[in-house]
Formats: structure tokens, sequence, C-alpha cells
């Protein structure tokens, strides 16, 4: 059964329920990070960097994968970063593995509140979309956070800020020398040259809902969501 605490915000002293995430191994299990139930939560007082992840281990099949740490937007303003307790994970239930694209089942949003919630679910959605051992890039992006599985990089551009013509144009250039694929997914969308560039270089482009969908913005897009899986 999914963990569940009670995270009090340092600002106010409101206290909210919080539900641990549940993460997809590439087994077909989930995992969920252990929360500290006797931890305090901290305010995030920085943007969203890729080294804020924490290292979770299947406890189905022992694998370990590098996920964003869990974080709960208060009304008050103030984003908290949910206690846990080292980088365990405990397995929340066991599915089917993923078979052909017209067998996979529909994709479980995941509510997008704070800047680590987009970065989670552009990486839940290339899981679901089948790119395995999805981990933080490398090299980091000028700007958002990057995203790495194999053959692949991706950008989330977790602000209002629309991505620029720049930002498509230095991931595809990262992408290049590495000899990978790359897609871009962004919460305010794209300025329109950013968007004529990304058709001619022939990158996917994303805009992520507050729902958490990734709904395609370019035909690339549109081809690589109803494509296979790898």
């Amino acid at each position: 059964m999914t963990e569940r605490i009670s995270v009090c915000c340092p600002a106010c002293r409101r206290e909210h329920l919080y539900t641990a995430p549940s993460f997809p191994c590439a087994c077909g299990a989930s995992v969920s990070p252990a929360l500290d139930r006797h931890g305090t939560a901290t305010a995030v007082t920085h943007d969203v960097r890729a080294e804020d992840w924490m290292s979770l281990r299947c406890a189905a099949c022992g694998r370990r994968d590098e996920w964003p740490y869990p974080e709960l937007g208060c009304p008050c303003g103030t984003v908290l970063r949910v206690p846990v307790t080292g980088g365990s994970a405990a397995a929340a239930g066991v599915t089917e593995t993923e078979g052909p694209r017209q067998q996979r089942p529909r994709f479980p949003p995941v509510a997008i509140r704070t800047a680590r919630d987009a970065v989670t679910a552009a990486a839940l959605y290339l899981r679901w979309l089948g790119y395995r051992d999805i981990r933080r890039a490398d090299q980091r992006p000028p700007s958002g956070v990057g995203l790495a599985a194999r053959g692949l990089l991706a950008q989330v551009e977790p602000t209002v800020r629309p991505a620029s013509l720049r930002d498509v144009e230095c991931l595809w250039l990262t992408a290049m020398t590495e000899s990978a694929g790359c897609v871009y997914f962004s919460l305010a969308g794209y300025a329109g040259d950013a968007r004529a560039r990304a058709d001619d270089l022939g990158v996917p482009l994303f805009v992520l809902d507050l729902t958490g969908t990734a709904q395609p913005v370019n035909s690339l897009a549109d081809e690589l969501d109803g494509g296979t899986l790898r």
C-alpha cells in the first residue's frame, strides 16, 4: 500500500497529508520512496536542479534508478521537500510488462504543482513510451533539466518561460554530439521561431499540461506518441 505521512509547512505551519509517489521500474513493478515520518519538511529555495535526485532500489528485482525527490506545493506559496529515509524503495505492486503499442495502457498522468513534478511527469512519459534507464543527463543544459535514456536526450523546461530557439538548438547540438535522438518538454510552450526550427531539425516538441499529460506540439511529437515501444 502506498505510504502516507503528515507534512507540516515550516512557513505557515499548515498540515498536509502527503502520499508517496509511485514510479515504474523496468521490471514492471512500481516503486515508492520510503517517507520519513520523523523527518522535517524543508522549503525549497532554489530552482529545480538535475542533481537533486534520489536513487531508488526496486524491492522486486533489485534494480536501481534515479528519480526526483518528492516535493509538495503549499497554498501559502512555499515548495516543500518531503523527507525520505535514505534511497530505499518499497514495491507497490507488480504490473505486467508493457507489450506492443496497441496493447499499451493509457498513460497515467501525475498532476504538476511544482517544477519537480514537471520533471517527474516527463520521465514517466518517456518510460510509458518504452525508454528505459532514464536518468539525469551528463551535461546540464543552459536552462531547465536534462534527462537521458539509451539513445535519447530530453530537456524539460519547468518554468513559465516559453522555450526559445536557442534552447531547441542547444538540445539538438548536444544530442548530435552523443549520436542520440532528442525531445523537448515545456510547461509554457515554445516561441514561434523555436517551433519552426524544431521542425527543421527533427526535434519532437511536447507541452506538459497541469494534469501531467504530454501534449504533442508538432508532427514529430505525434509520431513519437503513436510509435511502438523501444
